[in-house]
């Protein structure tokens, strides 16, 4: 493998020549950059990023930690992110933290010995505090999905209370009294908030709320499958279900269609964060959006601002869910 100083005596210049035209620094003469990246192109050298970085103090790489990028919704959000990267000239580095705290952990101090001056992260593992230390070295730190009071300026969050409640509601004003819950297993705020916001809703309407219509699994379809499972083997009057998200809803609907109960004109289903499945599953899932693609740009815009010490807005940014009414909701068949 070709070094640099194999491209200096190549190209008949001397080593500190050569770096300067590698590292385009300024006040290089045109024959010595020709010369060089000749050389380079010949040799089939390659810059070591690190050793640039040192120079520019930067990488010119935006980092991202995610829970699983093989996800639907974090690809999206990593997509939006890389849009937003291409625009500025930056690349992406991404890391998986799994909802663990030493994986999360990790991921951050790879990302930061990477030189990431840009970093969005999607933690849910890690303890305010120890995010906040981070958030105090890297200037550029953003949160995605969750509010840190003391750096509550560079956190972006949906409201997710807002959100089921929305959707438990939305159930009620079609008539359904006896409606279940299909919940994350998972010991996250999002599961929380949503499982809150679902009893909040039963709550304020006068419907009773019982811990026996709330299931709970993993959140991909198969949890889905198996939480609602588990609900009709109870054989509760239930005549719709609210699914922590759009995957466990789908696996509602496969476990419906199994039993031959028609959905929605025997129980209807509504799901949570718009996903492509939504769109796919029959019948066409009602659900609550879940702008995610447009709070990961907000996030990689406010990082960039952040690491370039540019002055940006001194508040948090909650994003607001809306419906998308489709076709798995009707009115409840006893009215």
């Amino acid at each position: 493998m070709a070094t640099i100083k194999d491209v200096a005596k190549e190209a008949g210049v001397s080593v500190a020549t050569a770096s300067r035209v590698i590292n385009k620094a300024p006040h290089t003469s045109q024959t010595a950059i020709t010369a060089v990246n000749a050389a380079m192109e010949k040799l089939g050298y390659r810059p070591n990023a690190n050793a640039r970085a040192l120079v520019s103090k930067t990488t010119n790489t935006i980092g991202v930690l995610v829970n699983d990028v093989s996800a639907p919704f974090f690809g999206a959000m990593v997509k939006a992110i890389d849009g937003v990267a291409n625009e500025n000239g930056k690349q992406l580095l991404i890391g998986n933290g799994y909802h663990d705290a030493d994986k999360e952990r990790k991921a951050i101090e790879l990302l930061i010995n990477s030189r990431c001056e840009s970093l969005v992260i999607h933690s849910k593992g890690l303890s305010n505090e120890e995010l906040v230390n981070f958030a105090k070295e890297v200037p550029g730190l953003v949160v995605m999905n969750r509010i840190i009071p003391e750096i509550a300026e560079r956190c972006i969050a949906l409201d997710n209370h807002r959100g089921s409640y929305m959707a438990t509601e939305n159930l009620i004003r079609h008539g359904h009294k006896h409606i279940g819950y299909i919940c994350s297993s998972h010991d996250i705020e999002d599961a929380d908030a949503r499982r809150a916001g679902y009893l909040q809703a039963l709550e304020d309407n006068g419907l009773t709320a019982s811990a026996n219509y709330i299931e709970y699994g993993e959140p991909v379809e198969e949890g889905g499958e198996y939480a609602m499972t588990n609900m009709l083997a109870k054989n509760l009057p239930i005549t719709a279900i609210a699914a922590y998200n759009d995957y466990m809803a789908a696996g509602c609907l496969s476990v419906l269609h199994e039993n031959n109960i028609k959905t929605p004109e025997q129980i209807s289903v509504i799901g949570f964060d718009d996903g492509q499945i939504a769109r796919y599953v029959h019948p066409k899932l009602t659900t609550v959006r879940y702008p995610i693609h447009l709070m990961a740009e907000q996030a990689a815009k406010l990082a960039l601002q952040l690491a370039a010490k540019e002055p940006v807005e001194p508040h948090t940014r909650i994003y607001v869910p809306t419906l998308v009414r489709r076709m798995s909701v009707q009115n409840c068949p006893a009215n």
